[in-house]
C-alpha cells in the first residue's frame, strides 16, 4: 500500500466515529455521489434574494403591503416578463392580484363578464411569473414551498418544456382546473407561492414594537414566514424585559402604548386587562387634567373626548409608577451609571421646582398625590397591587409570550450573513472611534466590541429563561431594561432618556438626549473596517445595516454611508417619523445581481391597494452591482455546502478503501 494510501486511512481512522454516523444518512457509494452531485449542482445556482426591513414600529399595514410585493419585486418580475405586451393598467392589476388574491377576485367576479376567459389568461400568466421567480431554485426546494392541495398540478404547468406535443396537455389542466370550480382556489395558491419564491430570506433589523397599532399582528406574520431572522431593537428589548417579568419595563410598556393612544395592542391585541389601571387613575388622577399627558394620535382610530381624557390619566398614573420603578433599578445597580436619572428625589414639591445640573426650572405639572417626598421612589400600596395585577396578566399573556420566545429563538443582538453584520443601533465607542469599555456585574469585568453584544446577549436570554436563580433572573431583567435606556446601550444610543423633562419641564433645553460618538462617525470608513475586523469580516466587501435612527431625507441626509459600508434603513415606516423623514420607510435588497435600496412613500391603505389598485409607489437605487452574479457557493449557506462536499469525498474514500462497509 503507497504512502498516500496510509496518510488517507489514518486520517479517515480519525474521522470513523463521525464517518461511521454519516454513512447511515448515505449507505451507499451511489447514495453519497447522487448528493455530492446535487450539492455541486446547487452552489452555482444565483444566490436567493434577501429582504431587510426595520423600525417598523406596529405599523402593520404597511409592512404587510410591503412584504407582499416585495418592495416592488412582484411588479419588476412583471415587467419583465410582460413589460413590452402589457399596458400599464394590466400590470397594476395582475400585481394587485398577487399581493391580495383572495379580496382582488371578489371584485373581479363583479366586474367580469367573461370569467372562464379571465380565468385561462390570468393563470397563464400566473404560471409565467412564478416560473420566473422559481428559476433560481432547485426544484425541491420549489416543490417544499408548493401549496399541498395544488402541489403536482403546480409542478407540471411551472416545468413546462418547449415540446408543441403536450401543449394540448397543459391547456387541458388549466380548463379542467376552470370547469371543476378550483380556479380562484388555484390562482390564491399561486399568488402565494409567488409572494413566497421572490424573497428566499427576511432580515427585520429591529424595532418591532411601539407606536403603531399592529405590532402583534406584524409578529403573527413573521411567525408564519418562511425564513425569518431579527436583530433586537430597543422597542424589542422592552417588550422582552415586560414578558419576562421585569415592572419597570410593564411600566413603560404600558405608558407608550398610552403617549401614542395605542392601548389596543396590550388589550386586545394581547389580552391584558387595562380596568385595573384605568381605576387607579380615575381614583387617584380624577380632577386632573393631566395636559401634558393628553396621548398622541396618529392613527386611523377616532376617539371621543371622554376616551383621551381618560387616557390621559393611565398615562399620568403609569409614568410616575415608572420613574419610581426606575428608580429601583438605578439604586440596585450602580454600575449602571444612572444616577442622574434619579429625578423623583430632585424636586422641591412644595415649590413645584426641580434642580437639574446645578440649575432650577419650574414644573408645569405640579400634581403628585402618590409621591411621598420623604420617599419619593416607594410605591403606595394601592400602586403595589396595581403593578403585581399587570405583572401577572404579562406573564400570563400566552400570545404575548409565544411572540417573545419567538423573538429569543429567531433574533440576537447582531447577525452576520453573507458579508453583511445586522445590528440595530450602534456599537459603543470613543470619540476617535475605538471601542468603548462597559463594565458588566458586580465583579466589574468590561467588554468591548463583539464581546460586548456577544455578553449582552446571553445575559439577554437569562433574564427570560433562568428558572433557578432569582438573583440571575433578576440581573438579567435589569440588563434588558438597561438596553432600553441605558447611557451604554448598542440598541439605545444615546447618555439619557430625558421622558421626565419631556413631560414636566418647559425648558427643551432640559429634553437634550445627546447621540453616541458612533453616530457622528457614521460616515467614517476606517471605523466601519474597524469594526469588521472586530466580528470576523472582509472590510472590502461587507456592509453594516443598520436601523434605529430616522435618516431625514426631506433635508438632503443620504442612508448610505461611508463610501457604501454602512446603510442605514430607518426611513420612517412609523407615522411619527414620517414627517421628520419625507418618506415612509427604506427597504434594502440583496439579491443575485447585488444591492438595491428601495425608498417608499407613505402607504394609504390597504382598501385602497386592493380596490384602487394603488400600489406603494418606491423607488429603486442601485447601490452596487456585481460584475459576476453571486451564486450559492460565494455565501454562507456555500461555505457550509462545501464542507458537506467534503466530508461525503472523505466518505467515498472511506468506502473505496474498505474502510467502512456499504450498507445497502
Amino acid at each position: 500500500m503507497t504512502d498516500s494510501n496510509d496518510d488517507a486511512i489514518r486520517m479517515l481512522d480519525e474521522e470513523k466515529r463521525y464517518l461511521t454516523l454519516l454513512s447511515k444518512q448515505y449507505p451507499t457509494i451511489a447514495s453519497a455521489c447522487t448528493e455530492i452531485i446535487n450539492l455541486q449542482a446547487i452552489l452555482n445556482l444565483p444566490k436567493g434574494t434577501e429582504h431587510f426591513l426595520s423600525d417598523i414600529h406596529g405599523e402593520y399595514e404597511s409592512f404587510n403591503h410591503v412584504l407582499r410585493n416585495g418592495s416592488g419585486n412582484i411588479k419588476r418580475k412583471i415587467n419583465e416578463v410582460y413589460g413590452d405586451i402589457m399596458s400599464e393598467k394590466e400590470i397594476k392589476s395582475l400585481a394587485t392580484l398577487i399581493y391580495y388574491p383572495e379580496q382582488k377576485l371578489e371584485i373581479i367576479h363583479k366586474q367580469e363578464e367573461d370569467m372562464d376567459d379571465w380565468y385561462r389568461i390570468t393563470i397563464y400568466r400566473l404560471v409565467v411569473i412564478c416560473r420566473k421567480a422559481a428559476f433560481k431554485y432547485t426544484r425541491m426546494k420549489v416543490r417544499k414551498a408548493l401549496p399541498k392541495e395544488f402541489a403536482y398540478i403546480i409542478e407540471e404547468l411551472m416545468h413546462k418544456g418547449p415540446e408543441e406535443d403536450k401543449e394540448e396537455y397543459y391547456s387541458e389542466i388549466i380548463n379542467t382546473i376552470i370547469k371543476i370550480g378550483r380556479a380562484d382556489e388555484f390562482i390564491i395558491a399561486m399568488a402565494k407561492l409567488i409572494q413566497r419564491l421572490v424573497i428566499d430570506r427576511l432580515h427585520i433589523v429591529g424595532d418591532i414594537f411601539d407606536r403603531g397599532p399592529g405590532a402583534d399582528k406584524v409578529m403573527d406574520t413573521l411567525m408564519n414566514y418562511h425564513t425569518v431572522d431579527m436583530q433586537w431593537g430597543n422597542h424589542d428589548v422592552l417588550w422582552m424585559a415586560a414578558a419576562s417579568g421585569s415592572e419597570a419595563s410593564i411600566a413603560t410598556v404600558i405608558r407608550i402604548c398610552a403617549r401614542y393612544a395605542n392601548l389596543d395592542t396590550i388589550e386586545d391585541g394581547y389580552g391584558i386587562n387595562m380596568l385595573p389601571l384605568a381605576t387607579f387613575a380615575l381614583e387617584h388622577y380624577g380632577d386632573d387634567e393631566c395636559i401634558q399627558f393628553k396621548p398622541k394620535v396618529e392613527s386611523d382610530i377616532v376617539y371621543s373626548d371622554k376616551d383621551l381624557k381618560l387616557i390621559a390619566k393611565m398615562h399620568k398614573a403609569i409614568a410616575i409608577i415608572q420613574f419610581k420603578l426606575e428608580g429601583h433599578i438605578i439604586k440596585r445597580r450602580p454600575h449602571f451609571k444612572m444616577e442622574d436619572r434619579l429625578l423623583l428625589e430632585k424636586i422641591n414639591y412644595e415649590e413645584g421646582t426641580i434642580n437639574l445640573y446645578g440649575k432650577t426650572y419650574p414644573l408645569n405639572d405640579r400634581n403628585f398625590p402618590t409621591i411621598d417626598p420623604k420617599n419619593p421612589y416607594a410605591l403606595t400600596k394601592e400602586e403595589e397591587e396595581l403593578v403585581e395585577k399587570l405583572k401577572s396578566s404579562f406573564l400570563n399573556s400566552e400570545k404575548l409570550q409565544k411572540h417573545i420566545r419567538f423573538m429569543l429563538t429567531n433574533g440576537s443582538m447582531y447577525l452576520k450573513f453573507n458579508s453583511n453584520l445586522l445590528y440595530h443601533g450602534c456599537i459603543p465607542v470613543h470619540e476617535d472611534g475605538t471601542f468603548k469599555k462597559v463594565k458588566i456585574g458586580s465583579s466589574g469585568k468590561a467588554y468591548s466590541g463583539k464581546a460586548y453584544f456577544d455578553r449582552l446577549e446571553i445575559l439577554v436570554r437569562e433574564g427570560y429563561f433562568h428558572k433557578t436563580n432569582p438573583e440571575a433572573k433578576q440581573y438579567g431583567m435589569d440588563i434588558t431594561w438597561y438596553l432600553w435606556t441605558g447611557p451604554d446601550s448598542p440598541l439605545f444610543g444615546k447618555d439619557r432618556m430625558t421622558t421626565f423633562e419631556r413631560y414636566f419641564i418647559d425648558d427643551k433645553k432640559t429634553h437634550k438626549e445627546n447621540k453616541s460618538p458612533y453616530f457622528k462617525l457614521e460616515d467614517n470608513e476606517e471605523m466601519c473596517r474597524r469594526i469588521f475586523k472586530e466580528f470576523g469580516l472582509n472590510p472590502e466587501c461587507s456592509h453594516i445595516i443598520n436601523g434605529h435612527v430616522p435618516v431625514k431625507s426631506k433635508s438632503g441626509e443620504s442612508p448610505i454611508k461611508a463610501n457604501g459600508k454602512l446603510i442605514v434603513i430607518d426611513g420612517g415606516f412609523s407615522r411619527a417619523y414620517q414627517s421628520t423623514t419625507g418618506i415612509a420607510g427604506y427597504t434594502l435588497i440583496y439579491n443575485s445581481y447585488g444591492l438595491l435600496l428601495v425608498s417608499h412613500d407613505p402607504f394609504e391603505s390597504t382598501q385602497k391597494a386592493i380596490e384602487e389598485e394603488k400600489d406603494i409607489h418606491s423607488t429603486t437605487m442601485v447601490l452596487e452591482k456585481e460584475l459576476e452574479r453571486k451564486r450559492v457557493k460565494d455565501t454562507d449557506a456555500g461555505e457550509v455546502m462545501k464542507a458537506q462536499i467534503k466530508d461525503l469525498e472523505m466518505l467515498l474514500d472511506a468506502y473505496r478503501l474498505g474502510f467502512i462497509k456499504e450498507q445497502g
